[in-house]
């Protein structure tokens, strides 16, 4: 690297240090807590409106979206591979097991390299939090599988939709600087002309499935 780069680099670099050792943390603290926050930071639906809510936007950014109660949650997983004519699924290394429909050539992530993650039909994770207002879902550690596979599979647990972006952020704390992906349907791009092309950065063809809540 040319010494001017490195110089000029290093110059901003110090700039930078020198202005966060002047910085008075006690009165950016009260300056941050002052800014108004008039936008909505709680749920205001019911939770039946909040699930129609998410399943409404995911199906408007064209995923495919499903319900199943906790004890028909794999042959649901089994029902939507099947619909795909998928027969090999990679999981994600924590996807619980119990999950797994048999009849399915099952490997892990860990498992596989990215040749062959790129030639996999179709992966299955779950996620930590998804947001009903942006139709979003947010996964953690699970990077490679929501680019290389042609299709991506999502558990998400009706206890983790929220209403609202800042409900969810409140749930990140305990994660927040780990490697997190937001999803908002399969991936879809568009050229010059405005032509749509699905597939390119990412999942062509996103399944949601659903785990409703036991009801008494």
């Amino acid at each position: 690297m040319p010494e001017a780069i490195c110089t000029s680099r290093a110059a901003i670099v110090d700039r930078i240090r020198a202005a966060n050792r002047s910085v008075d943390a006690a009165l950016c603290s009260a300056e941050y807590g002052s800014i108004a926050r008039e936008y909505q930071q709680s749920s205001s639906m019911y939770r039946a409106t909040v699930l129609a809510a998410f399943e409404e936007r995911l199906r408007e950014y064209g995923a495919c979206v499903y319900r199943t109660a906790s004890a028909g949650l794999p042959a649901k997983i089994g029902e939507v591979f099947v619909a795909h004519g998928q027969r090999s699924v990679v999981a994600a290394d924590d996807f619980p097991r119990r999950w797994l429909p048999e009849g399915f050539r099952w490997q892990t992530e860990a498992g596989v390299d990215t040749e062959a993650l790129n030639r996999t039909e179709g992966a299955v994770v779950t996620c930590e939090v998804a947001i009903a207002h942006t139709g979003t879902i947010i996964l953690k550690g699970v990077r490679r599988l929501t680019l290389l596979p042609d299709r991506l599979c999502c558990v998400v647990q009706e206890n983790q939709i929220v209403e609202t972006v800042p409900e969810a952020i409140d749930r990140m704390q305990s994660f927040a600087t780990d490697a997190l992906t937001f999803i908002s349907g399969p991936s879809a791009t568009a050229d010059i002309e405005m032509t749509r092309i699905s597939g390119v950065h990412g999942p062509r063809v996103l399944d949601v499935v659903i785990v409703l809540s036991q009801r008494d």
